[in-house]
């Protein structure tokens, strides 16, 4: 069921004293009293019913560990946001949308609990989440072992910050996704953005790609056209973060593998026409964005589900979510695109009239150097372009990684279906048996320490 409870708006400092109301869900069928462990979901950018019923495998643990399930919303998001109606309206209010108030929130959440909860109060608790909620769950172990006994970071790109991995390696893997998929797949999407700058360089060529793609707004010029270059640049990597093996509607209602049935309209030979290559395209587009065939037309403003929150996000990577991408057009089927960071800081000015902060991510969360901390499990999927900015060692004893060479993005984290590959089973039984260790070491640890004198 839903609960709120009354957060404080600024964790860090005295002078914000208001309170806002922080949504959570929480499920104690299978919880087993007193001290049974909790599973902590820790929200990330968008309305928490969402990630809850995108996360069976909390669902199918909690059985197993005799666990209470809890998910967090992430302030700013979803229904918990700290100024009402105006938490958006400008840069003053969103200035308290920051990873560590969030992670700062899950804490204050998870102590009232324990302390409310009847027979919660020594439930050892491990956090949870996937893409920015992995990194989260992450951080949230590192900054605060005291409240959680360990993480699973699933699909969580900590190092794809300024100076930590390269800037085209996210791109890679969305290209290698689709040269696997299909014959002549990547390298006709490479092709298609010469094809549109050929097409649309006429007003009837405008009007035959706005009926051929059935766009709900015609393009109309050569800004529109970048628009629409971008959009189906996003929707190239949407397709290579759900790449899973049977139908989903994570992003949108999809086929099983439907990079496969993309580049089934992909397999073009070289001598192809640009308006034969661009129908290809389009058909492929059809399959994100049509699936079920309910669409009346295709809508470039939405790339994937209305219960993302955008607009947050961008203001978060326009904070301390640096996350730097670029694109060559060689080693990847996309047009050549620096990373500049000057122009991305101009472009956050002119929005929100914030600049960003390029290493703080590196600073607060220790980058590269986090091999001090324990306890977190990171899970990576082969077909996940998030993956390019992932743990995909293991560090430490306790600082694991775990790779599924057929996942996209935190496959592991979902229902499990009879189509899963064999690599996410085996993920999922080795999860559950590192939760059970951090569980049991917990149960043995004194409760309370004398000092030695």
């Amino acid at each position: 069921w839903g609960c709120r409870l009354c957060e404080v708006i600024d964790h860090f400092g005295f002078l914000e004293d208001g309170t806002f109301k922080q949504r959570y869900l929480v499920a104690d069928k299978h919880w087993k009293q007193p001290a049974g462990p909790i599973l902590f979901y820790t929200g990330n950018e968008g309305d928490i019913t969402w990630f809850c019923n995108n996360t069976g495998f909390m669902w199918e643990t909690a059985a197993q560990l005799g666990a209470m399930l809890v998910f967090a919303e992430h302030r700013y998001y979803g229904e918990s946001l700290p100024f009402g109606q105006d938490s958006y309206s400008d840069s003053k209010h969103l200035n308290y949308l920051t990873s560590e108030q969030a992670l700062a929130d899950f804490a204050v959440l998870i102590e009232n609990l324990k302390s409310t909860l009847p027979g919660a109060q020594h439930s050892p608790v491990i956090a949870v989440g996937g893409s920015y909620g992995g990194m989260l769950s992450a951080w949230f172990r590192m900054k605060y072992p005291n409240i959680v006994v360990g993480a699973l970071a699933a699909s969580a790109p900590i190092w794809q910050f300024p100076g930590m991995v390269p800037c085209g390696d996210f791109y890679k893997i969305v290209t290698q996704d689709f040269a696997r998929s299909g014959y002549n797949c990547d390298a006709n999407i490479r092709k298609s953005w010469k094809a549109i700058n050929n097409v649309t360089s006429t007003v009837s060529g405008l009007q035959w790609l706005s009926e051929e793609f059935n766009l709900c707004s015609p393009l109309k010029n050569v800004m529109d056209t970048v628009t629409f270059k971008n959009w189906l640049q996003e929707t190239w990597v949407n397709l290579a973060m759900v790449d899973y093996p049977y139908e989903a509607n994570f992003l949108q209602p999809l086929p099983p593998w439907p990079i496969q049935v993309v580049c089934k309209y992909l397999g073009f030979d070289s001598t192809v026409s640009d308006y034969e290559l661009l129908h290809g395209v389009s058909q492929a587009a059809k399959i994100y964005y049509n699936y079920t065939g309910t669409s009346s037309c295709l809508n470039m403003s939405q790339t994937a589900t209305g219960s993302l929150g955008y607009l947050g996000w961008f203001y978060q990577a326009c904070t301390e979510m640096v996350m730097p991408m670029c694109t060559d057009g060689i080693q990847d089927m996309f047009e050549p695109e620096e990373w500049n960071f000057q122009a991305f800081s101009d472009e956050c000015n002119a929005m929100f009239g914030v600049r960003p902060r390029a290493d703080w991510a590196g600073t607060v969360y220790g980058g590269k150097d986090i091999a001090s901390h324990s306890n977190i499990i990171f899970s990576n999927g082969g077909l996940d372009p998030w993956s390019a900015g992932g743990v995909n060692y293991n560090m430490t004893e306790s600082l694991v990684s775990i790779v599924i060479p057929e996942g996209a993005h935190h496959l592991d984290l979902r229902y499990s279906n009879d189509h899963d590959p064999p690599a996410v089973r085996a993920a999922r039984a080795l999860e559950v048996k590192y939760f059970q260790k951090w569980i049991s070491q917990a149960k043995k640890a004194p409760q309370t320490s004398e000092p030695n004198i």
